[in-house]
């Protein structure tokens, strides 16, 4: 006896396909989106650490910023008082400058010379005076120059000049101030210190003064 199946069964099994195929397409978007949340879950907690890790180096990077703003202030600051302690070194190294150039030009002022002026600009001193020859004032440079204070004697000029009828050599000559550190008595021991210089001051204005009666 032959058996003829007569109900739908194309349509049975294409329902049935249908039915494997949305549930595997369920399953793998179930799965693409379990994926996709843990990755963003992931890369979500990294940027947020990254994020904490940019912000405390920012904050470091801030604080660093006042500390190099205050290096800076102390290191002008530092430059500042070592400029003036420069300053002070130098004027404490020069304040018996004047008492030993007065001191030293007395001391190497030969007989016949008489002093007119005696200025100063830096460590360059100007002098001018009479003599009563030109040997006199090569002399006196000659005596500047074995000075341990002074250096350099140059003579800028020298002119015959006329006084009381009596014909003498009026000149002009520039030395530089050595400014050693150590004090000129110790390489001189003719030269007295800064205590004893001042006992030559009187004679330096007796100088003047016979200057000015020279010149009269």
């Amino acid at each position: 006896m032959i058996r003829i199946n007569l109900l739908p069964h194309r349509e049975i099994k294409r329902k049935r396909q249908q039915k494997e195929f949305y549930f595997m397409l369920a399953s793998v978007a179930g799965l693409g989106a379990a994926i996709w949340f843990a990755v963003h879950t992931v890369l979500g907690s990294q940027l947020e650490e990254q994020n904490n890790r940019n912000g405390y180096l920012e904050s470091e990077i801030a604080s660093l910023d006042k500390q190099i703003d205050e290096i800076k202030k102390l290191k002008e600051q530092t430059a500042a008082l070592l400029q003036r302690k420069k300053v002070v070194e130098t004027l404490q190294a020069n304040r018996a400058e004047t008492v030993y150039l007065l001191d030293q030009l007395v001391r190497q002022l030969p007989d016949g010379i008489y002093l007119k002026a005696v200025s100063q600009k830096g460590n360059r001193v100007n002098i001018t005076g009479y003599a009563q020859s030109n040997a006199r004032v090569s002399t006196f440079m000659r005596n500047l120059e074995s000075s341990p204070y002074l250096e350099n004697p140059s003579l800028i000029e020298i002119k015959a000049a006329t006084d009381r009828n009596a014909r003498i050599s009026e000149f002009s000559l520039a030395v530089s101030l050595t400014r050693n550190k150590a004090d000129p008595s110790a390489k001189n021991p003719a030269v007295k210190p800064v205590a004893g210089a001042p006992a030559a001051i009187p004679t330096a204005r007796v100088v003047a003064s016979d200057a000015a009666g020279t010149k009269k």
